[in-house]
């Protein structure tokens, strides 16, 4: 049997208030039981940039997840803070010096959400600060249903890793997010939603280096369980 690699989860943070009276850590369980259900095991990082390179040495693969915050603005040259941005600077200093070390390491990295935001500016890209503000008709990225229903399709671009994965020209996917990505910088776009949204990204010149605007981990469509099977494979390689 071949073993499970083990694939690292980045984790949330909460001040205090409502499950502990101290700063707490937080993480989805579908995160979890989708990485498991692809064949991998799961561990949990918390926001320790100083030690990124000793987490690094253990993981076969790095997922950067999604939250309910932004890139600070500063990171890809834009002085202008949009009202709504909300930072969260410790977790976003722990996920960069995660993200750098994966990448220089050519390790298998997935962006999820805020995750992909995140790929993008760390390789050069840039974001839309509030979309309802910047795209003329957009589609409502922020769904009010569950996330287990799909809030609209996207379509995957040929000839890109990830159309490889999902063997499909579009998915219906979850939507949570007011920002995006406005310049891919050295990644290439790999999924665009109806309204020119871009919900997708990758880097061609690593082995596996993707990122989607979506949350997979809800396992919403048969593309979503085929990106967690791709990372496992790439992580077993």
């Amino acid at each position: 049997m071949t073993k499970r690699p083990l694939i690292g989860l980045t984790l949330d943070a909460e001040q205090p208030g409502g499950y502990s009276k101290y700063p707490w850590y937080a993480l989805r369980q579908n995160y979890v039981s989708a990485i498991s259900a692809a064949g991998g095991l799961a561990i949990a990082l918390p926001h320790e940039p100083e030690l990124a390179a000793d987490y690094l040495d253990r993981l076969d693969a790095l997922i950067v997840t999604g939250g309910a915050f932004d890139v600070d603005p500063a990171l890809y040259g834009d002085n202008e803070r949009h009202h709504t941005v909300e930072l969260k600077a410790t977790r976003t200093s722990a996920e960069l010096a995660l993200l750098q070390g994966a990448m220089a390491r050519d390790m298998p990295v997935l962006g999820i959400c805020g995750g992909e935001q995140l790929l993008a500016v760390a390789l050069g890209g840039s974001l839309i600060q509030h979309i309802p503000d910047s795209v003329a008709d957009a589609l409502p990225h922020e769904q009010s249903t569950s996330h287990y229903e799909p809030g609209h399709s996207v379509k995957i671009l040929p000839d890109t890793l990830l159309a490889r994965i999902v063997g499909a020209g579009t998915m219906q996917v979850n939507t949570s997010h007011h920002q995006a990505v406005l310049k891919p910088g050295r990644t290439i776009i790999n999924a665009m939603a109806p309204d020119g949204v871009i919900e997708g990204i990758e880097d061609p010149g690593r082995q596996f280096c993707l990122g989607v605007q979506w949350h997979p981990e809800y396992l919403i469509d048969a593309g979503d369980t085929r990106i967690f099977e791709a990372l496992i494979a790439a992580a077993n390689v």
